[in-house]
């Protein structure tokens, strides 16, 4: 791998602000301090979205001097208006009132679902690929365009932990010159459902039950698998939860899917149908099961840490997105696979995945609340050359997003809000409603009209306006069903299951003897067991073992077995390191030189190196001094993707951090006393332990050894 020259000192992520405060509370008025390096804010534009020139900095606080909302300066906010030193607090103070009644209404209601996220500013750069499929603009070969993107966990509230084992939302919004589009979708290409009119029917067995609300972002209870072992269109779904895609290592080294078939439509009037694809550059990782528990434990904000850290690091997360291509004929059917099912996914061994462009994520917010909290995407928000078809679950999307932004957001105006602010020019006609932050002219929102110069016209396609693509639809009786390609609920669960290696097949079964151990009725845990046969008998005679019951007899027919799919394995192939977190554990009797010199490498290599020592400030042997990001109370080894021995503390925490690195099949490394360490702890002949002379050449084989993720032979 080429080395890059650091051109600064290595900045360990996790500055809180952008300037070292004092010791002493300044005492002289200073302006607004500007925001770090790796943050950045919406684009200066109106509600309308004309650009407006100006710092960035044009909406955020200004002056030195504390004020009211109305920007009156204030010489006191410690102390409430009395009548005397012991009186009663005295109805006209304007200031107490405004405070109060402000931080009484900070919060807006969370999201029902999704509500717990992290989000990034990025860029979009279009490879030219799929302009033969659709005219959107944005797509056009070097065409870049603004994103905004939010990771979120589907069940848990805002508070709740980021290592759960839940779905993964994954949802872009670019700021394209025709208008915003937004790719809502998933880190699992199919759904639970297929018709949105269930969507309230699964939330509702998922969420914690109604009486104690409880369990908090969990899968592991009743109502949960009570629900999905009765509903059976859920199976495939249910797998890929309880595989190690349930549980990231990183939103960076997740996939993405828009789960839905869209339809494009090109310059020539032409028409396909797609499925989207976001393809992490740094390859899709997983934690196991203990490190999932142990970083709830620990670290529950594991995830949004880990995306602003590599993002200020300057790690930037890339993603490619692909297209897979499929005729768009009038059974929207792929090789038996019907398209409009969106419990369905189309291996890529039968439509490759053809890389549109690259995404990269290279500022972190500069106001959680007003960016990632605010931000309100919508499957609607389409641009001339995508179109959306009749999957029935994607149908009632379309509605229940709206309808949602308007709940949440305080009603219809959600998107001038700043961070939903189009970067195509706004003419919508729409008026008043809460927190109307346009100013319009004109004395005639409405069409016709001549007073305002019969503005706004219509616009045609050959201005680019969005048009529907006219599909012909078939003659049909109104009623309340699906076709019989929706009622096979197994064979694509068979398919992905058979595509997993035998390590993530046994992470499978130990995840449904997990989730239905923590069930209580017996009765559903039969249930369940039921529809595991019909996925695989192996995978059932597993789970049933475990939880003490007989594995029962498939009740639908078995095909042929299925070919498998190496896309959907995460085992095999080599990754970046980039981003990776490298710990270096090391006291005053290591060789701080060396120490200091591994640092260097590491990030060279756009990785992040933290030295772990016995206490905080910084380690000082022989006229070198190394500063100490991690000391032994505060390391656990969820933080670290490989771990450096440049010492051997005789400390006990130094034992369990290097424990469960070993457990969780993570790459260890060691020189000098290190290596006395490896052996003292039995470790030192294992896969995956290596030695060196020194530093560099311990780190090289531990960075070897990061590009496959894991040990896998020690799990």
């Amino acid at each position: 791998m080429p080395k890059k020259t650091p051109t600064k000192k290595p900045q360990i992520p996790g500055v809180p602000g952008s300037v070292t405060p004092p010791l002493e509370e300044p005492a002289e008025p200073s302006a607004p301090l500007p925001p770090k390096d790796d943050q950045r804010a919406p684009q200066l534009r109106t509600a309308t979205a004309a650009a407006v020139e100006g710092p960035p900095s044009a909406r955020s606080q200004q002056g030195e001097y504390l004020t009211t909302a109305q920007g009156a300066r204030l010489y006191d906010t410690d102390h409430s208006l009395k009548a005397g030193e012991r009186g009663p607090t005295l109805l006209q103070d304007h200031h107490l009132r405004e405070k109060i009644t402000h931080f009484d209404h900070e919060r807006i209601p969370e999201r029902v679902v999704h509500a717990r996220g992290a989000g990034a500013h990025g860029v979009f750069r279009a490879f030219g690929a799929a302009e033969k499929v659709t005219k959107a603009g944005f797509l056009r070969r070097g065409v870049e365009t603004p994103v905004f993107v939010r990771f979120s966990t589907v069940l848990g509230s805002r508070g709740s932990a980021d290592a759960v084992r839940d779905t993964r939302g994954f949802a872009t919004k670019f700021y394209t010159a025709e208008g915003t589009f937004d790719l809502v979708g998933n880190n699992i290409p199919v759904f639970f459902i297929q018709d949105g009119i269930k969507f309230p029917d699964i939330i509702h067995a998922a969420k914690p039950h109604p009486d104690r609300e409880i369990p908090q972002a969990q899968s592991a209870h009743d109502t949960f698998w009570d629900f999905v072992s009765l509903h059976t269109e859920a199976t495939a779904h249910t797998l890929w939860n309880m595989s190690d895609r349930g549980i990231p290592r990183s939103y960076r080294m997740m996939e993405g899917f828009g789960v839905h078939t869209f339809r494009l439509l090109n310059d020539d009037g032409e028409t396909s149908l797609v499925k989207f694809h976001w393809k992490p550059r740094l390859g899709v990782h997983s934690v196991v099961w203990e490190e999932a528990q142990l970083i709830n434990g620990f670290d529950p904000d594991f995830h949004r840490r880990d995306l602003a850290d590599a993002i200020e690091a300057g790690a930037y997360p890339e993603w490619e997105l692909g297209i897979q291509i499929f005729p768009d004929t009038p059974e929207q059917m792929f090789e038996g696979i019907d398209l409009l099912d969106p419990t369905k996914f189309v291996p890529e061994e039968l439509a490759p995945v053809q890389p549109i462009g690259v995404m990269t994520l290279n500022a972190n917010p500069t106001n959680f609340f007003a960016e990632t909290e605010q931000i309100a995407f919508h499957p609607g928000h389409l641009v001339p050359g995508i179109d959306v078809t009749d999957d029935p679950l994607l149908q009632a999307r379309l509605f229940s997003y709206l309808d949602t932004q308007i709940s949440r957001l305080g009603g219809p105006n959600f998107g001038q809000i700043p961070i939903n602010r189009p970067h195509a020019p706004v003419n919508d006609m729409f008026r008043d409603g809460m927190h109307q932050s346009a100013v319009h002219s004109g004395v005639a929102p409405y069409k016709p009209n001549s007073l305002d110069g019969g503005c706004p016209f219509m616009a045609g396609a050959e201005v680019g306006a969005f048009v529907e693509v006219p599909v012909a639809l078939k003659a049909g009786t109104k009623l309340r069903g699906a076709p019989a390609t929706f009622d096979d609920h197994y064979s694509q669960a068979r398919l992905f299951y058979s595509s997993l290696t035998v390590i993530e097949q046994d992470h499978v079964a130990q995840a449904y003897t997990f989730e239905l151990g923590k069930c209580y009725e017996q009765t559903i845990k039969e249930r369940a067991l039921g529809v595991i046969a019909n996925i695989d008998p192996d995978l059932c005679a597993k789970v049933a073992a475990g939880l003490g019951l007989p594995a029962p007899k498939p009740s639908v027919p078995f095909d042929d077995a299925p070919m498998p799919s190496s896309a959907l394995s995460q085992i095999g192939a080599q990754w970046p390191v980039a981003g990776r977190v490298i710990g270096i554990v090391a006291d005053e009797n290591s060789d701080l030189a060396a120490v200091t010199a591994a640092v260097s490498a590491i990030a060279a290599d756009a990785m992040v190196p933290l030295v772990i020592g016995p206490h905080g400030g910084e380690l000082v042997s022989d006229s070198v001094t190394v500063p100490v990001s991690r000391t032994f109370d505060t390391a656990r080894s969820i933080e670290f993707d490989a771990l450096l021995l440049a010492g051997a503390p005789a400390d006990p925490r130094v034992n369990i951090l290097l424990s469960e690195m070993f457990r969780h099949g993570k790459a260890i490394g060691g020189w000098n006393d290190g290596i006395t360490l490896l052996g003292n702890a039995g470790i030192a002949d294992s896969d995956g332990v290596v030695t060196g002379e020194d530093g560099p050449s311990a780190l090289e084989q531990v960075v070897t050894l990061l590009a496959s993720h894991r040990v896998w032979s020690r799990l």
